[in-house]
Formats: structure tokens, sequence, C-alpha cells
């Protein structure tokens, strides 16, 4: 469980003894005044100490500078390991004490879904940045952007002969049709081009189609090239292959994290402000939960004294060995940022440690406001969708059939460790 946020009276007579006292680390903080109805001044900062002394100390250098100093009377603050516990820290200090308005403070906005109208007597889809949590499960993204979304619902429609018109239909032999019926790129049910089970049929391999982000289709599709293939058919086969690549290329439009809103999980990793330590991230049911602790102690970190971040093939349990006699001395693995050495532990205790921070995240997740779910998603969205250069930690998805990856999840763990000795080693 994250720690407290860490508190200091402030005496704008004395502020260099209170300044003294704060860490050089990065941190998120909170400045408060003496009246307990004012608003808290609310950021983050790399260095603690030397972020607030520009804020509370006067400077004869720069007297336009905010001047915060005769309004403060305690200072509050946590060490974060990471940006994202910063922004996520950030955001719930923010919804505490302004509400809906920390949305604008943070400059968050509702990321973009594709959109199943499956009530629709005649579905089609429809691109949107406020997805009904009543139909979560119609709802696919979220996406880096809205053209990013359009692209994708595009390309999909070209696939399919889903309607692509926006009125209700009441399907009329005498209505004039549109553009898309006459190139055959619908099958057209408002003059009744189609029977509404044929229809119905189109709607649930589109449905599925976005669904399964492609997989369905290609799955029947490579069934028949190979089919044909097999029947020595092969103009037929080059005719199915292109078909798997053109959907392939639609595949690519859409993230791993491209799933319906009702399903969309994860676990992300980042790095610690403690030592020999993880902090593990869980997003479910819009919420994201977070950090709680994974200690790393005991766990092989290959090549660990110079920072490498090579990995091994399997989880990273050191196997337990035998009570050493008095001749024989017990083997011991070094901690991770620490001269001091440490046991071994079986093997299955880290998939154990895992379990355990994964059902506490899941049991602080309840049901989150309106508020929480769009800024939650959008800091997710956010952090996801960077370039992969600057995208500081790892995340995984359950598999298809619910469950965690628990030793690709060891292994991002292992990595995530690597990386932050490294950056000790750069430092020291």
């Amino acid at each position: 469980m994250a720690a407290p946020m860490q508190t200091l009276a402030f005496d704008p007579a004395d502020a260099k003894a209170a300044l003294a006292q704060l860490p050089t680390r990065p941190a998120v903080y909170s400045l408060h005044g003496a009246e307990a109805h004012a608003e808290p001044y609310i950021g983050r900062t790399p260095n603690l100490r030397g972020r607030l002394e520009r804020l509370l100390q006067p400077s004869p250098k720069h007297p336009r500078r905010l001047q915060l100093a005769g309004r403060v009377r305690q200072l509050r603050w946590r060490i974060t390991g990471s940006e994202f516990e910063s922004l996520l820290l950030q955001f719930d200090l923010l919804q505490d004490a302004f509400g809906a308005k920390c949305l604008e403070r943070m400059h968050l906005g509702s990321p973009s879904f594709v959109r199943f109208l499956g009530g629709n007597p005649y579905p089609r889809i429809v691109i949107t940045n406020r997805p009904s949590q009543r139909e979560a499960d119609w709802a696919y993204g979220p996406f880096p952007s809205r053209a990013a979304a359009e692209r994708f619902a595009d390309e999909t429609l070209k696939l399919f002969l889903l309607r692509r018109c926006i009125e209700d239909l009441t399907p009329d032999p005498s209505h004039p049709g549109c553009v898309y019926s006459e190139m055959k790129m619908c099958l057209a049910p408002c003059y009744k081009g189609c029977s509404d089970e044929r229809y119905a049929e189109e709607s649930t391999a589109v449905e599925a189609f976005l669904a399964s982000r492609g997989e369905s289709r290609l799955v029947t599709l490579r069934t028949q090239r190979d089919q044909a293939s097999a029947d020595l058919e092969f103009e037929a086969a080059a005719a199915f292959h292109a078909q798997v690549q053109r959907v392939e290329g639609v595949r690519a439009l859409a993230s791993e994290m491209v799933r319906p809103l009702s399903q969309l999980r994860a676990v992300i990793l980042q790095a610690s402000a403690e030592p020999d330590e993880v902090a593990v991230f869980l997003y479910q049911n819009g919420h994201l939960s977070g950090p709680t602790s994974f200690s790393t102690i005991g766990m092989r970190i290959q090549n660990e004294q110079s920072g490498s971040t090579s990995l091994f093939a399997q989880p990273m349990a050191i196997e337990p060995v035998p009570e050493a006699s008095a001749e024989q001395p017990i083997a011991v693995s070094v901690g991770l940022n620490s001269s001091e050495p440490r046991s071994r532990i079986p093997r299955g205790l880290l998939e154990s440690r895992l379990d355990e921070a994964l059902i506490a995240l899941s049991e602080r997740s309840g049901t989150p406001s309106t508020t929480v779910r769009v800024g939650h998603l959008a800091l997710l969205k956010r952090w996801y969708y960077r370039p992969e250069v600057r995208r500081v930690g790892e995340i995984f998805f359950p598999g298809d059939d619910g469950c965690w990856p628990v030793k690709a999840i060891l292994r991002g763990i292992g990595r995530v460790a690597a990386t932050a000795i490294a950056a000790e080693c750069a430092k020291g």
C-alpha cells in the first residue's frame, strides 16, 4: 500500500529551516493556507526541495515570480517512484479538492471509442467520447485520438456491408438508397435490399470483428485459404490471402489496448520509491488502483551488478537449497539495492506475492464516479500511447481465458527492477 502523505508545518518567517527538511526526490505536494476553506496548491516535481524553494523563498532577482510563502502554513507531500504514480496521485488529490474541475486542470478528456449500436434494429457503428456504461460491451477502445478511431472504423466498414447512414431506418422499397448501396458497399436495408436475417448476420460478424480486433475474421479467412490451397485451387487461395493481408492491415490500426470497455483490465508496472520493490497498479472496472509494492528480494536479476537489462527466459525465483551445516554455508542472493545478503526463496513464492498484490488491488477498486472513471482512463490512455522510447514501465493484459499472464508479469517486474538498478548506477 502507498505511504501516506507527510506533513510539515511552515513558518514564512523561517522558511529556510522548513525547506531544509524536505528531500530532493520526485514527489507530489500540496501547499495549504491557514484558512480551512482555502484551496490548496497541488503539483508534482522531480525535486521536491528545489521546487518549493523556488515557490516559497522570496527572490529579489525574480520579483514577478509567483510567491506563496506569505499564504502557506502547511506542506504535504509523498515521494513517488515514477511519473505514472505522480500523475495518478496528483489527479486523486485534485479530484478530492476540486471535484470534476480536476479534469480541466490536468487537461484530461474522455478518450475516443468505436461504438457498435447493437440496440438499433439495424446496427451501425459510430465514434463516441462518452460510451454508455449500460452498453460497455459494445464500446471498443480507447484509441489514441478521435482521428485514429475514425480511421479504424472506416477501414473496418470497407470489409463488411454494414450501413453507414445515421438515421433510424424504416425499410421501404420506394426508398432511393444511397451511393454506398449503388457501389455494393452496403446491404441496403433501407429499401429492403436484403432480409432482416441477412443484415443481422452481417451485424454479428462486425461485432465479433470489433470484439476480437479482427481475429474472428482472420480465423475464417485463413481456414478458407488453407482449404483452397489443399484443394489445389490456387487462384482462390491467393484471393483469400489478399483478404487476410487486408484484414491484418486493419487490425494493425487497433492496439492491444483496444477491447470492449467492460473487459478492459490491465496490470501496470512502475519503478518504486522504495528500494528492492516494484510498484504494481491495476486498472479494472474503470478505476486505477495502486500502487502496491512487490518485493524483488530473492529474484535473480541477471547481471544486476552492472545494471544490465538482459533477461532470462523463465521467471526469476532462485531455487531453495538444503539447510546448511557448519561446514557448508547457506547460499544467498544479494538484494537489488542493498549490499546485505538475502536468503533464497522458493520458486512458487514469487507467484504467491503477485497473487497477493493483485488481490489487494482488486479489493481497492470499487464503483468509481464518472469523474474518476474518465480521469483514470484518460491517464492510462495518455501513458500507453506515448512513443515507446518515452513510455517508462510495462503493461500486461489478461489472456483470452481472462487470466493474468503471471510468468510474463514476473519477467516484466525483473525488467523494471533492472532498469531501476541501471538508473541508480548511472547516478552513483
